[in-house]
């Protein structure tokens, strides 16, 4: 049985859906199990059926934005393995997060939501390592070894780099009204960005592509699984 408590049960669902409509607006420090209850049509004794704390709620919620995002990268890669080339894997990392509806609550300077996220140990780690650049930074080494980036620069000096621009673009895509204007497709500069920064004159042979997928996705899966495991963890155990 999924470990998602929100596909066997309506009424959990109504309550995830109001508190990340809560959370996204307002923030998880102002945020109580009576406004969530409330919204979700539901007595605050049900959410508590559900998890244990407005804590453990709050945790399960963004481990679901993580767990989206990851779904969608690994089934992308998936379906065609020429999306984990430099060029195509940086735009889809930082779209595919910054259209998540908790992602910039995420990105703020949020001192109650990194209580909140990192209360249990792990939390805060697993978090980082699901960040757009710092997935970028731990499949690097793999495109390197199949010659899907240049060996031509030190690797940290490519991973520094790597995250500088992802850091950026991730800032600017969530915050469009402060970029420069006459830029139609900030995927496409992005995608020219890293091309020039990493990769090889040389295209990589289908092999290459093939083999630097199937080991990123293993990267991928393995913290979608750890996603999942923060998800159930998060919920009452009878859940």
């Amino acid at each position: 049985m999924s470990p998602l408590v929100e596909l066997h049960s309506r009424k959990a669902a109504r309550i995830l859906d109001s508190a990340r409509e809560l959370v996204r607006d307002h923030g998880a420090g102002k945020v109580t199990v009576s406004e969530i209850s409330r919204a979700a049509g539901v007595g605050k004794g049900t959410v508590y059926l559900y998890w244990s704390s407005k804590e453990d709620l709050i945790r399960g919620l963004f481990a679901r934005d993580r767990l989206s995002f990851l779904e969608e990268v690994i089934g992308r890669i998936g379906a065609d393995p020429a999306t984990v080339r430099p060029r195509r894997l940086a735009p889809l990392l930082v779209r595919t997060s910054s259209t998540l509806p908790l992602a910039r609550r995420l990105q703020s300077d949020d001192a109650e939501l990194r209580r909140l996220l990192g209360q249990e140990p792990g939390d805060r780690e697993l978090y980082d390592r699901t960040r757009p650049a710092a997935m970028c930074e731990a499949v690097l080494p793999i495109l390197r070894r199949h010659d899907l980036v240049r060996h031509d620069r030190p690797l940290p000096a490519q991973a520094y780099a790597l995250h500088a621009v992802l850091t950026g673009f991730l800032t600017t895509v969530s915050e469009p009204a402060t970029a420069p204007s006459g830029v139609d497709d900030p995927d496409e500069v992005l995608a020219d960005t890293v091309a020039v920064l990493l990769e090889p004159s040389a295209a990589p042979g289908r092999a290459a592509v093939a083999a630097a997928a199937e080991q990123t996705l293993a990267v991928f899966r393995e913290l979608r699984d750890a996603v999942l495991g923060l998800i159930q963890g998060s919920q009452s155990p009878d859940r």
